[in-house]
Order: structure tokens, then sequence, then C-alpha cells
């Protein structure tokens, strides 16, 4: 009931987007609601996607520790990642269903139907949450732990809602008990991210502040619906699509005959894969989703450990954050007046020096592997592969060409390659097994659901921090600093890489971009160099555990439990952070091209 729906709305938003696409630049006759409906579906399809995550126990979460604990320890544990996500569920049901009621009075522009018809989305997918978590604690096998996990969730809820009056004259000071402490404590209990994130979020608004639990509604909403982001789910069935279809199979067949008898070779593809995709799609999970599910597989084959590589996927994102066309430097562009032409000129650079330092982490990571079995392709062999991976290997400049001739936008471009693929796979490759299209649509909303989710519960504590005036109050404190130019840079990198954590890009951007930049500019930092090591030290927090958003979106996309990762992942964020020094104390890497 929920599946077949889900993988229904994958295939309209796919038919929806590129008959805009058709329509606009083939039959010169735009569609002019092709957006508007798939902004609709787009609400349904990532909260019916966030149910199946859900019931499948697909949330990201982050179980180093609970993993340590004994089986008891483990087993209460589990059941209080789902205690806690039904918390917030059910103290937000009513809210969201208030919220879609409210929508029910505005009327969308170009279809004219009532928003409700979006809005009913979010109490829906609620509600079924609300009954999937119900029934996974009723099949938990041991019943005492579970009514443990019910009763310390209800105990933390109740006491918590008692120290309101007390908390409420605290002011900042519950910046740190609800998005330091609470977060904390919950996502090193296990419980989901995205909860962990939200139960912070609502605790913050209901306890503290008078602003309704309806706008925490409208605020995740609004995070994890932006058109933009369309091109999550369909970038996921690209990846999955390209598998299937045998194109992921000759790329990597043609790169390993190039590369394969290299130490750590397709863990340097990877790195030049992301820089090369990077900024298409407009969004880095999508980024990372087209690229992933290629190159995974025969990594694995050759010894790769899943952790080792979604540390390395994870690193990617964020050494390519500069890469234009990328949505962050439109973002800094729009807000704060910088050229986006130098902002795209200057942003090509950053990304290699950082590629630079990745490679290094790669190449002593993988120095001592044998590959005494592994035999060098000839000239002819790798001719061969060449030829028959030409088709898939054009795939990346299909679609960057598509965006940059104008055919489609970065939302409509996954469309096209989509398409592409269906036609060189059908026609060329031959691999299709069209039985299997079913299961990869379904995996499809179920990963794009749990990905979306969490920017959307992300977003919403955004506003939070943003209503608690805790940007302004940063702002006055970094105008005060010693040091001038070298002080200001030193204590914007660590504020945006902490920032980067917990905003994300474009959020962060648009709160504090309009009040630094001008900082910047007084003190004599070129704005252009200000904006890449602004947006690489944003990447680094977004992309580093433990609270980094990308990083569990990267963990994801790579079907790799959050722990496994944690470990290899700090030597790569290591070699980023000495990249984004350099590229802070060496000023042409930014404007030398300007």
């Amino acid at each position: 009931m929920v599946e077949i729906p889900a993988a229904l709305l994958v295939v309209a938003e796919i038919v929806v987007l590129f008959s805009g696409v058709a329509a606009r630049y083939v039959f010169h006759r735009p569609l002019v609601w092709s957006d508007e409906l798939a902004s609709i579906l787009f609400l349904w399809l990532a909260m019916l996607g966030a149910v199946i995550a859900l019931r499948r126990g697909e949330h990201m979460r982050m179980t180093a520790f609970v993993s340590r604990l004994g089986e008891t320890a483990r087993e209460f544990f589990g059941a209080l990642a789902v205690t806690a996500g039904l918390a917030f569920l059910v103290l937000i049901v009513s809210p969201a269903t208030h919220w879609a009621y409210e929508e029910s009075f505005i009327t969308t522009p170009a279809m004219e139907i009532p928003n409700a018809w979006r809005a009913a989305a979010f109490p829906v997918g609620v509600v079924l949450m609300i009954v999937f978590s119900l029934i996974r604690l009723a099949m938990r096998s041991r019943l005492l732990p579970t009514l443990a996990a019910l009763v310390l969730t209800a105990a933390a809820v109740g006491v918590l809602w008692q120290l309101g009056p007390v908390l409420k004259p605290l002011g900042m000071v519950n910046l740190l008990i609800f998005f330091v402490g609470i977060v904390g404590v919950c996502v090193f209990a296990g419980v989901p991210i995205v909860f962990s994130f939200a139960l912070a979020t609502l605790g913050y608004l209901a306890l503290t502040t008078r602003v309704p639990l309806m706008t925490l509604v409208g605020r995740m909403d609004e995070g994890m619906s932006h058109l933009i982001l369309l091109a999550v789910p369909l970038f996921v069935f690209l990846g999955l699509l390209i598998e299937m279809a045998g194109m992921a199979k000759a790329m990597v067949r043609f790169l390993a005959s190039l590369l394969g008898h290299v130490r750590g070779g397709l863990s340097y593809v990877l790195i030049g894969a992301m820089y090369l995709v990077s900024g298409i799609s407009g969004s880095k999970a999508a980024d990372m989703a087209a690229v992933a599910p290629a190159l995974f597989p025969e990594m694995k084959a050759r010894g790769a450990k899943p952790g080792d590589l979604v540390a390395l996927l994870s690193a990617t994102g964020a050494q390519t954050e500069t890469i234009p066309p990328s949505i962050v430097l439109i973002t800094i562009g729009s807000v704060t007046g910088v050229s986006i032409a130098a902002l795209f000129t200057g942003g090509l650079l950053p990304g290699i020096v950082l590629a630079i330092g990745l490679c290094v982490v790669v190449a002593r990571r993988y120095a001592d592997d044998d590959l005494s079995h592994v035999q060098r392709a000839s000239w002819g062999e790798i001719a061969r592969s060449f030829a028959i991976a030409f088709p898939a290997l054009a795939l990346p400049f299909v679609i960057r060409a598509a965006v940059v001739e104008g055919v489609a936008t970065a939302t409509e471009v996954s469309t096209i390659g989509i398409v592409y693929s269906l036609i060189v796979g059908a026609l060329f490759y031959r691999q299709i097994e069209w039985r299997r299209f079913g299961k990869i649509l379904v995996d499809t909303a179920a990963l794009s659901g749990a990905i979306l989710i969490i920017i959307g519960a992300a977003s919403a504590m955004a506003w939070g921090l943003t209503q608690s005036g805790f940007s302004r109050t940063l702002a006055t404190a970094m105008t005060q600093l010693p040091g001038g130019a070298v002080g200001f840079m030193a204590v914007s990198i660590v504020a945006f890489i902490i920032l980067g954590s917990v905003l994300e890009g474009i959020p962060a951007i648009v709160l504090f971009g309009p009040l630094l930049f001008p900082i910047a500019r007084a003190v004599g930092i070129h704005e252009v160099h200000y904006a890449m090591v602004v947006v690489l030290a944003m990447g680094l927090g977004l992309f580093a555990p433990p609270f980094g958003v990308g990083y569990y979106a990267a963990c994801a996309i790579g079907k790799v439990e959050p722990d496994e990762g944690i470990r290899p992942i700090w030597a790569y964020m290591l070699a980023l952070l000495i990249g984004l020094i350099v590229v802070a104390a060496v000023p042409w890497i930014s404007t030398g091209f300007l």
C-alpha cells in the first residue's frame, strides 16, 4: 500500500519533468504547470519514502557506541531508537494536521487547486510512520527492554515539559541544552539522525518560545521539498539504472584497464569522477548518488572496505563544494552581490588543491596493497574497453552539456540522463532487466525519503537557531576579533565548520553571508577568496561526523552503517583541513584566474 504509490511517484516525476524539457526545448510550448505538479508529487514521494525507510529500519543512526554494548543493552537502545522517533511523531501529528488544513486556503498559481493536495502528504506520512513504529515495537523479540525504552522516553518528555518555565529565562543557554545536549545524547544513543534533530528543535520551540509547532512543520516542508532537491531521487534512480543497464560495468572495466594496476586506482577514479559531475544536479547528495553505485561494487570486489569507501565518498563531497555550477556559490552571489561568474571561475582550483590532498591519503592507505594478481592491460585491451564504454562515458558530458546549453535546469537534467541510459542500455548494452524496475523504484523512494527528511529536520533546526538571535550575536563577536584579516579568517574557518555541520551550506550562507562578507571586505580579504574558504569550511563540517548531515547521506547512498566510516574518515578530513588552510593562506588559488 505504500511501496506501490511511492514507486509510481518516482515514475511520475520522471515523466513530468522530461515532458517539461521536451515541451520547452523541442516544441517551444512550455508547460507552465510542470514544476508545480512536480513539487506537489515531490512532497508525497519524500514522505512515503521516509515511511518505507522507517519500516525497513534504514533511517541513518550512529551505532558506534551502542554496538559495543551487551545484548540486553543493544536491545534496549534499539527500542529507544524507535520510541524516541515515535515520541516526535506523536507530538507533531496534530500540528501537521493543522498545518495541512491551513494550507487548504491557498490556491496554487498554475494549476489553481487547493494546496492541501500537497500539504496532506505530511500528516499522512507522519500517521503512517506512527503505525509502522508501533508495529516495529510490537515485533521486537524481548518485551522488557521495549517497555523500559517506552518508560524512559515518556519520562524524558514529561520532565522536559515540567521544566518549561525554568528553561524560558535561560536565553542562549537553551541552545546548548537542546542543540548540543539533546542532539548529542540522542545521536550517540542510536536514535535516527532525523529524529535527533527534530526532537531538539521541537523541544526548543515548544518549551522556550511562543512559536506554534505548526511552524516547525512548515520549515521541515520548506527544507525537504525545495524543487532543486528533486534531483536527489532522480539521480538515485539514475545511479541504480546505469548499474542495472550494464553501463556501470562498462565504465568500471575501462577505468580499471587504465588504473587497475595502480594501488588504490579506483579510489583516484572516485575522486576524479566527483570532481567532474559535481554541481550538475545542484545537490551534493545527488552527485554522490550518481557516482557511488557505478564504482562501489567493483571497489568492494577488489577488497576495499565499505567504511573506507563511504569515508572517501564523504570527503569527495566536501572537496567538490566549490565546483561550478554550484548552488551554494549561486546563493553567495545572490545574497552578497559578489559576481557569480567570478565565483565560478575561482572555484575550480581550490577543488584541485583538496583533491591532491585526498590522493596523498589514498596513496598512503593503499601503499601495501598486493596487486601481484592484477595484470596491466595492453593498449589493445584499453582501446576495446574504451569503445565499449564510450556510450556510458558520454553520459556525464551529455548531462553537463544539457545544463550549459540551457536545454534543462539542474533539476530536470537527471531525466535526460535517465532517458539516455534507458536508450543506451536497451539498444547497446542489452542488459536491462525489466522485472527489476519495481524494486529499484521502491529502493529509490526509500533512500530518497531517508535523505530528504534529514534535510528537512536540519532546515527546521537552522530556522530555530536563526530565531534565537544566534547568527547576529556570532557576527557581532567576530567583528571584535584581534589579529585583523588573519584572525578573522581563522575564526571564520572554525565557525563555518561548526555551522556547516548544523545548518548545511545554503541556510548558513543565507544567514551569515550578508553579515560577514562586508566584514571580510573591511579587513582586506578578497570576496571571492573569502567565499571559497567559507564554502570549503562548511563542506568540511557538512561531511564530518558525528553531526554532519552530508556524512549520513553518503552512508545512506553507500548502504553502509555510519560507525564503519568513522575511523577511516579522519585521515581524509585532516587532508581536507590542510588543503583548506593552504587555500586560505594563498589567495591566488582562488583569485589567480579572475
